[in-house]
């Protein structure tokens, strides 16, 4: 390789990180929305779970147009529609914002989400295609630290900015117990106008990174290239026979509803355990740090200590045992649980990718939509965790873990191998 492809992948991969972070800062601010909109929209955790239904439902939705878009326009330019969208449902959130309308916010959120889509689309196939397949999970481990590093930082300074004092939130709380209707809309009308700023800036960044996009040499991917240049073998059979892959998406539906449902519910769960908002507000931060940590781990083990199949492996043991002490104990020992969950978390969505597009050749693209409509896990899974907590309580609300970390570990002893001795693929 000459310096010239060299230089030119490494700046690929430098621009395409910059997009995960924004991409992780906008995902995971939903941490700090989901309590927020509840406080400012006068929510139960049911309909304040509607966030992640219209965030991640998106990406459902938009996965096979996005790759279709990406057959006619191209990566780069599809990146690019991408980041307009979400500047657009960021865009959204000041109407919204002024008049304290929930579907409104959902409405951007939901914007915001099919641009992403269009985003990790492009991004998810670049970086496992820009070096060796057997590296790739180190490669979208270092991806994940940038997103998630953005999202660990988005909750805290998204409250910061929102809120005057520390104390602010959990004051509010006591003054509405006692207050009239007209204070009442005067105090949470204030606290849901202190969105617009965040959310022009937001946008203003998004445009700059467009710029940064369509002016920064980004070497065009081609479906057909995806095998041939990383020399592993490929079949060109239809899609749907390539068993492995399907399961693969059943399998990211599991993985994501786990990675959301732990980090977009724990601020709600530390204060069902009884600690005031000031405290609960970092716990997000706390399980996304610790995610970080896990991909940290990964990038440094994956391939040449560990190698994909066997990390999966251990990750989902982890979850299992972990959920079940979330489960079976109480207070601070099961926050920290549900915190902890993070570590294993965290190797689930860079493990099970390229086990699932390995040797699909021309298919990569559909492929990769498929695997992104798995996404819409974490748009179910929360909705059925919220039915679980109003009939039961928030702790038993997550036994939905335990089901999906199960299919996970069959996915990386069994399922990853599924119909490739049909395909003539390598086992």
């Amino acid at each position: 390789m000459t310096n010239s492809n060299l230089f030119s992948r490494y700046g690929a991969i430098v621009t395409i990180g910059a997009l995960f972070f924004a991409l992780g800062f906008i995902t995971w601010a939903n941490s700090i929305l989901i309590p927020y909109f509840k406080l400012i929209c006068e929510l139960t955790i049911q309909q304040a779970l509607l966030v992640t239904f219209a965030f991640y439902i998106g990406y459902f939705l938009m996965a096979l147009p996005a790759s279709y878009l990406h057959s006619k326009m191209g990566y780069k330019n599809g990146m690019i529609l991408g980041l307009l969208l979400m500047a657009l449902g960021a865009l959204l959130f000041i109407p919204a914002a002024n008049g304290r309308q929930y579907i409104v916010f959902l409405t951007g959120l939901f914007v915001q989400a099919t641009g992403l889509t269009l985003l990790q689309t492009a991004a998810n196939p670049y970086i496992i295609t820009l070096g060796p397949i057997e590296s790739a999970a180190s490669r979208m481990s270092i991806m994940g630290v940038c997103g998630k590093t953005a999202g660990a930082i988005a909750p805290l300074l998204l409250i910061g900015v929102l809120v005057h004092n520390a104390d602010e939130i959990d004051l509010v709380h006591r003054q509405l117990l006692t207050a009239s209707v007209q204070q009442k809309n005067f105090v949470l009308d204030d606290l849901s106008a202190r969105l617009v700023g965040p959310y022009l800036v937001i946008m203003a960044v998004l445009l700059l990174l467009i710029l940064a996009v369509k002016f920064i040499h980004l070497p065009e991917i081609k479906d057909q290239t995806v095998a041939a240049e990383n020399s592993i073998p490929r079949s060109d059979a239809p899609l749907y026979k390539h068993t492995y892959m399907l399961l693969g998406a059943l399998a990211i539906f599991c993985a994501v509803n786990n990675e959301v449902l732990v980090v977009d519910t724990i601020i709600q769960y530390a204060e069902f355990n009884g600690a005031s908002f000031r405290l609960a507000k970092y716990f997000a931060t706390y399980a996304l740090v610790i995610m970080i940590a896990g991909y940290l781990a990964g990038a440094f083990l994956m391939p040449k200590l560990i190698s994909q199949r066997n990390a999966l492996i251990f990750c989902a043991l982890w979850g299992v045992a972990l959920t079940s002490f979330t489960l079976l104990s109480g207070g601070y020992t099961s926050l920290w649980c549900l915190a902890l969950l993070g570590f294993g978390n965290s190797l689930l969505w860079p493990a099970i990718w390229p086990l699932s597009l390995n040797g699909l050749g021309r298919h990569t693209s559909k492929g990769s939509a498929l695997l992104i409509m798995g996404v819409a896990g974490a748009a179910v899974g929360p909705l059925v965790y919220g039915w679980l907590s109003e009939a039961t309580n928030q702790q038993y609300g997550y036994f939905i873990l335990l089901p999906c970390y199960l299919f996970i570990l069959y996915f990386a002893v069994w399922g990853y191998k599924a119909g490739r001795k049909r395909l003539n693929l390598p086992v």
